[in-house]
This record gives C-alpha cells, structure tokens and sequence, in this order.
C-alpha cells in the first residue's frame, strides 16, 4: 500500500501546529497521537470504543475519543474529525473518510496530493444563496409589512 507524507498545518481551539501528516486510502479514518491531539483540541468521547486493525498482521488500536479540528494543505482549509489513537508511528494520519469528504485525490506517480478547487468554491456558492434567500424573505416580510399597514390605515378610515 502507497502513502503519501506532506506537511500540513493542523489548527483546534487550544492551538495549531504544523506537521508531517501520512495521506493514507488504505486507512479509514483520520487519526492523531493523544499528545498531539491534547495540544490541538478537546477530547470528545466516542459513543463507544472503536477497534482498527494496523497495516501489521494480527495488530489492533483502539480509539475511545476524538478531536474535531481544521488541516491546512497549502493555502486550502478542511475541516475532519481525527481518532484519538495512542501508538502511531506518525502523529497524522489522513484517511479515506477525509480523502472522500473533500474529494482529495493521491498522485503516487507524482507523490502529490490533488485538491478540488471547486470543493471550497461550492461552501462558498451554497453560502451565498442562503444569504440572498434570506435577503429576499426578509424584503418579502418588509413589503408584507408595509402592505398591512397601509390596509389597517384605510380601515380606519371607513
């Protein structure tokens, strides 16, 4: 199974650092060292443990919380939950959960990392679309309003 290592910058409530982080599809969710996690953000309790076997025969980890945090790859911002998992060889791991997400692709020929542009560019659209329907319900209300005022002043007068 291909990898892919490139620095990256992680960032939680408590604070943010830069990494080296392993971009693996073979891993299928993201993870963190506890002592990098700590550092980063709040644990969260999982619902209940989960159990992940290792690339090593017959290995298991085990992960009982989580972190939700942002990443940085270059100038682009993502945002995924990490296991908290004791016992990685690397503090980060990017799996195929993430991957999926923000449609992130692995060049192993060019031993790159691809990102969809138009994956921010969609938040970003759909954001604007929720503020310009508010905007319109919102001069809707006021016409609505306006209108009743009006009426309830003719009223008035017959």
């Amino acid at each position: 199974m291909a990898v892919i290592t490139k620095k990256i910058k992680l960032r939680g409530s408590k604070g943010e650092m830069e990494r080296e982080a392993i971009f693996d599809s073979g891993s299928t969710y993201s993870c963190i060292h506890p002592e990098l996690a700590k550092k980063l953000e709040v644990f969260v309790r999982l619902p209940e443990p989960m159990e992940f076997s290792t690339a090593k025969e017959g290995e298991k980890v085990r992960a009982e919380e989580r972190i939700t945090i942002n990443f940085y790859i270059d100038e682009y911002r993502f945002s995924d939950e990490f296991m908290v998992v004791d016992g990685l060889s690397n503090g980060v791991i990017i799996g195929a959960a993430t991957l999926q997400k923000w449609r992130l692709k692995l060049d192993f020929e060019k031993d790159e990392i691809i990102i969809d542009p138009r994956v921010t560019k969609l938040w970003l659209l759909w954001y604007s679309q929720m503020l310009a329907q508010k905007w319109r319900a919102t001069s809707a209300l006021q016409y609505l309003r306006s209108r009743y005022a009006v009426c309830e002043e003719l009223t008035h007068l017959l």
